[in-house]
């Protein structure tokens, strides 16, 4: 895989990300424009990307891999732009809360796409530095984000952000269309249309249930029926599986004990980073007294991290289980050093922190992404990618989660950043211990009907 096809793929996963972080910035502008959203509005302004987003993933994926990645990259993009052109043209919250849908089922699309195309491509030997990019792009999306969305909020009218994602949007279109070549496809795979049913609305309803749990309250009976929800519609679904010819996703991958344990991990790392996302700009701001462009630019040492990382990530390729086990463990010892700031903390202290946990996520989820998608045949890559991103982002959504609980039990944000930060870190740790675990031992195999190549066509 030629540079330039890297750099395209990393860039559309890139802009998917940035808008995630850019419009938590906006908040407060959205909240006094002449849209006048209540305070529900803009929560669903802000959820309605990431609960789509991540409900549609495994579907996507598989779609991807049956009717062309590429296809399903260039579609992603396509669908992408159309809601941001809908988000920027809104009249009222209602169309907005729809264009931010949109664009989050377009951001289903082209995520796996972009991570399958990379495992289609890239060689053995170089397939760790092209995650290594690719983590390294998700990085870079969440600071590019923080960036963009604190100019604008500054300085610019809140419908400039998605003006901008349009733009961009089209212009990878165009790059992928000349620069991205077609990879092969499965043949002979039928469409699952109940278990697409079931996996989205159960991925819906849990998803819904972790971030509405903070404000209606984890025990209220909206949430505990959404949890409860969930967990029929994925019951049902193992059985609809476990007795179809040809289902979405085949339950038996998950005797392995490495899926189960780099699912878990993958889990576990966002959890603690956007634990760290969630507070980062409320601390730089209401404690530091930042304003939003300032603490987009005090974001950097995120993507630093990363990039310094890549090489190391590289390099110890060929001991999966002690670059992951390492890796979540300097996680959640940067989580237990970021608990101990304060009012008085300087920012180069705060920015050593950032560092540490950004280098350690950057050494880790390359190998972790590999003991995902390699768990399917190579012809579900784009199904193993959906997987793998799915984790991702039930980790993050239940890091903010429970730090906004912790938080939410104390009336001063600095005196709620230490408990909360220290919660997230133990999580992590423990978790860290049975990934390591998992990795260290075998249980089941894989199924002759999961392990086996199905034809491939150009597509």
């Amino acid at each position: 895989m030629n540079r330039p096809v890297l750099l395209t793929l990393c860039a559309c996963v890139l802009v998917a990300q940035s808008v995630v972080a850019a419009i938590n910035l906006l908040i407060p502008q959205l909240a006094a424009s002449t849209i006048h959203p209540s305070s529900t509005e803009i929560l669903w302004t802000v959820d309605a990307y990431v609960i789509v987003f991540a409900s549609l993933l495994i579907p996507a994926g598989a779609l991807g891999d049956r009717y062309g990645r590429k296809g399903a990259l260039l579609g992603g993009l396509a669908l992408f732009a159309i809601g941001a052109a809908i988000s920027a043209l809104a009249g009222d919250a209602g169309v907005l809360i729809a264009g931010r849908a949109v664009s989050g089922a377009g951001a289903a699309l082209l995520t796996p796409a972009t991570l399958s195309i990379i495992m289609q491509l890239a060689t053995p030997e170089r397939r760790t530095g092209a995650l290594a990019a690719w983590t390294l792009a998700l990085g870079l999306g969440g600071a590019v984000g923080n960036l963009g969305g604190g100019l604008i909020g500054e300085y610019l009218d809140w419908r400039w952000l998605f003006g901008v994602l349009i733009v961009l949007a089209v212009l990878l279109v165009v790059t992928v269309a000349l620069v991205v070549p077609r990879t092969e496809r499965s043949q002979g795979v039928r469409p699952d249309l109940l278990g697409t049913l079931l996996v989205t609305g159960g991925l819906f309803a849990i998803l819904y249930g972790i971030i509405e749990g903070q404000p209606y309250g984890w025990t209220s009976a909206r949430i505990i029926g959404a949890f409860t929800l969930g967990a029929l519609l994925f019951v049902l679904f193992a059985f609809h599986a476990l007795r179809s010819k040809a289902p979405l996703l085949d339950v038996r991958i998950f005797r392995s004990a490495r899926l189960d344990a780099a699912c878990l991990g993958t889990a576990a790392g966002f959890f603690g980073l956007f634990a760290l996302f969630f507070v980062n700009s409320q601390f730089l701001q209401g404690v530091l007294g930042f304003g939003p462009a300032l603490a987009g630019i005090a974001i950097l040492p995120l993507p630093a991290g990363m990039a310094i990382s890549q090489r190391l990530a590289t390099r110890w390729a060929a001991y999966p289980r002690a670059v992951i086990g390492g890796g979540l463990t300097l996680i959640g010892l940067g989580l237990l050093g970021a608990s101990t700031i304060g009012a008085d903390t300087p920012y180069w202290v705060y920015a050593c922190w950032i560092l540490v946990i950004s280098m350690d996520t950057g050494l880790s989820m390359p190998a972790l992404t590999i003991g995902v998608v390699t768990s399917l045949p190579p012809h579900q890559s784009g199904l193993g990618s959906g997987l793998s991103t799915t984790a991702r982002e039930l980790g993050a959504a239940l890091g903010v989660a429970i730090t906004a609980t912790v938080l939410a039990g104390h009336t001063q944000l600095v005196d709620g950043l230490g408990p909360a930060l220290r919660t997230i870190a133990v999580v992590v740790l423990a978790s860290m211990v049975l990934v390591v675990a998992g990795y260290g031992r075998t249980r089941g195999e894989q199924p002759d009907s999961v392990a086996d190549r199905a034809p491939a066509s150009r597509t």
